[in-house]
């Protein structure tokens, strides 16, 4: 897991460097209500964030695993206008008044701290500060939720400023995959999901996960 979050993080670095997010940075993204360059301080800060969460182990919490996780998150499926989803853009947005080239310098910088960090931390269970109180993962875990966000996220700034989403290890993407598969069953049932991959005559108008 900590080799396919460095090299996810390196294909992010290189999208939110690329000459055409900087020029579209101001400009309307592909997400409701996020500029482009909201979008890529979000996508940043799945990296930015790492080295602290991971120097802070915590202990007297519970600690889940990667499905138990997102199966206690409240904010899945939760309106664009919602609270938490306001905050996210907000924050984003304001941090985005850095600049791209700003940015991007310090994403690069984080993901060569990482490369030489990650290899060496301890396996022990940490959490962020917003999270629900009294739960924690491993540290494995956690870069696989932020696995997924940059997989996501690398599509939403891509499909902004017209580029096809870097490339990434396939088990990268799988292992994606299955997240979203276990909590589009939980949202819509498995009945739901399997007509979906399997028979279009019969797939529901929508399985998404989040």
């Amino acid at each position: 897991m900590r080799s396919l979050f460095l090299d996810v993080a390196r294909s992010a670095a290189g999208l939110i460097a690329d000459p055409k997010v900087a020029a579209a940075w101001n400009e309307p993204g592909a997400l409701p209500k996020m500029t482009v360059g909201g979008i890529a301080e979000h996508l940043a800060f799945q990296i930015l964030a790492v080295p602290q969460v991971v120097a802070e182990p915590v202990e007297g919490a519970t600690e889940l695993d990667i499905h138990g996780y997102y199966a206690q998150l409240r904010w899945i499926g939760e309106d664009v206008d919602s609270d938490f989803n306001t905050a996210i853009r907000t924050n984003a947005e304001q941090k985005s008044a850095e600049g791209p080239a700003e940015l991007a310098a310090r994403t690069t910088a984080t993901v060569a701290e990482l490369a030489t960090l990650l290899p060496s931390v301890p396996g022990h269970q940490v959490r962020m500060s917003h999270w629900q109180e009294g739960i924690s993962v491993s540290v494995d875990t956690f870069l696989h939720t932020r696995l997924l966000e940059l997989l996501i996220h690398n599509d939403d700034l891509a499909v902004s400023v017209g580029l096809e989403p870097p490339a990434v290890p396939a088990a990268a993407t799988e292992s994606v995959v299955d997240v979203l598969t276990r909590i589009a069953i939980r949202r819509h049932g498995p009945v739901a999901v399997l007509r979906s991959l399997s028979r279009a005559e019969r797939a529901p108008e929508a399985i998404n996960a989040l």
